[in-house]
């Protein structure tokens, strides 16, 4: 589990490709004193685990599934990519519960600065939609972010200087694809509420009375 704080901005130094899979070679600095294999990484918001290890880095294998649901397929050797370690149990939660299992890509369509904050209009398939609320949670590229307007076909987040200055963002532009991520507490309520709630009794008043 992640919190979407990125850690550090790390840099694709190899991509080797397969046929429908990838090993990714990304080079890191602050992350690297805590790092083993088997360690779970969040990359641009995908969870990776690490295969290999050295001084200036670290591996791992992406799967089909994953090139096609998210923005991997737009890297190249030197982009920046956003780096998060795994959530200590003892760590303290700055952002939001972030799995690392993104729901798919959005593209950035408009960008306007707004005195010292920039907002970031992102163009959002309807499944992934359907799951934005105005002051809920989203993760942009693995960036915990807070929606502050939702339109019919996208959604919009005003950015501090802070979050600019050490994450991609800054170098997003207009048409650039974003891994996107929804807040899984609304998955999970849809799905309670859906036809499985006719076999254990979850309704819209059975939670109410138990103050949900």
């Amino acid at each position: 589990m992640f919190t979407g704080i990125i850690e550090e901005m790390g840099k694709i130094q190899g991509i080797q490709k397969r046929a429908s899979s990838a090993i990714l070679s990304v080079q890191a600095s602050e992350i690297m004193q805590d790092i083993h294999l088997g360690d779970s990484i969040a990359v641009n918001g995908v969870c990776l685990t690490v295969t290999s290890v050295s001084p200036k880095g670290f591996t791992s294998d992406v799967m089909h599934e994953t090139l096609s649901r998210s923005s991997f397929g737009n890297l190249r050797i030197g982009s920046p990519v956003n780096l998060e370690r795994a959530m200590p149990a003892n760590g303290r939660f700055g952002g939001h519960i972030v799995s690392g299992h993104i729901d798919g890509t959005g593209t950035v369509s408009n960008i306007r600065r707004d005195d010292n904050a920039v907002w970031y209009t992102i163009k959002t398939p309807l499944p992934i939609l359907r799951y934005i609320i105005e002051k809920g949670s989203i993760a942009i590229d693995g960036i915990s972010l807070t929606v502050a307007r939702v339109h019919k076909d996208g959604f919009s987040v005003s950015i501090i200087p802070h979050t600019l200055s050490l994450t991609t963002l800054s170098s997003r532009g207009v048409g650039d694809s974003v891994n996107l991520e929804n807040d899984c507490i609304g998955k999970y309520v849809e799905r309670l509420m859906g036809k499985e709630s006719q076999n254990n009794n979850i309704t819209v008043g059975f939670l109410a009375k138990h103050g949900f």
